[in-house]
């Protein structure tokens, strides 16, 4: 079987970077485009001595119509202005769009379930398999304690990240949500200050907090009458997001059309 010929989008940041890395040290893919945004004083590089590889020949472009030409695939940890200007792109070439963006709006999302009727596409607050396994345990937990349990999500993220509550943190309130069976966008409570008055019966609380370099941390915290359960993850590297999200890309190939998630991936559509 020919290797998997993969774009990764963003290839000059820190994901980018890590993305290429993983390539190359991943057997059956292989790297075949590197894309910034037009503006990005990196464009002309080489993805491979970016990476702190050797040269590979692989150069920063800002085209990915011509980059799409010859590529089974793309891996994009961007932004959400760039990920749905690429969605477009790699709907119409036909290629697996593997999205472990965040911060994408209710109106992004719609415009990529628009194109799943002609694309494959992976998509995930976070391409960690631990992380992924966490939120199908913590779905389980939820669905087994009623509401006398009070549901807490906490993330710690490094000073430099622009969105909260991380992506992470709301994939494991969906996660919780449905093992409910409530609808999260309504049972959120989010950044409490100054006299909220008791906490509501069923919401499901976040908490976000911002410093340093920490990669991520997330607890789903269960608290109970005079007992609390705890479910926490620590990402201490971020190549594990690069390999789940290689993980993803692998399976995606060959697959119908349509919009898959990591608990897809990792066959946890039944917990």
């Amino acid at each position: 079987m020919s290797d998997m010929r993969l774009i990764v989008a963003g290839a000059g940041g820190r994901m980018g970077r890590a993305l290429t890395r993983a390539i190359s040290e991943t057997e059956g893919l292989v790297l075949t485009g590197a894309l910034e945004s037009p503006n990005s004083e990196l464009l002309g590089k080489d993805a491979g001595t970016l990476a702190g590889l050797s040269a590979n020949g692989v150069l920063l472009s800002a085209d990915l119509w011509s980059l799409s030409a010859n590529a089974d695939g793309i891996v994009d940890f961007t932004v959400p202005q760039a990920t749905i200007a690429n969605v477009a792109i790699a709907a119409q070439r036909g290629i697996a769009h593997i999205i472990g963006t965040t911060g994408l709006s209710a109106s992004d999302n719609a415009v990529i379930q628009s194109v799943t009727n002609r694309a494959v596409v992976v998509k995930s607050g976070n391409m960690s398999l631990g992380v992924n396994l966490l939120a199908a345990i913590a779905k389980r937990v939820a669905q087994s304690l009623d509401d006398s349990f009070d549901i807490e999500i906490v993330e710690m993220h490094h000073r430099a990240k622009v969105d909260a509550p991380s992506g992470t943190a709301l994939l494991l309130g969906e996660a919780v949500a449905a093992g409910r069976k409530i609808d999260l966008a309504t049972h959120s409570a989010r950044g409490r200050d100054g006299f909220t008055g008791a906490r509501k019966p069923g919401d499901i609380g976040f908490a976000s907090l911002r410093g340093g370099t920490v990669t991520g941390d997330h607890t789903v915290i269960f608290a109970g009458a005079s007992e609390r359960i705890e479910l926490t993850h620590k990402a201490e590297d971020r190549m594990i997001f690069a390999h789940g999200a290689l993980t993803a890309a692998r399976w995606a190939k060959g697959k119908k059309p349509g919009l898959y998630s990591m608990a897809d991936v990792l066959g946890l559509g039944d917990i």
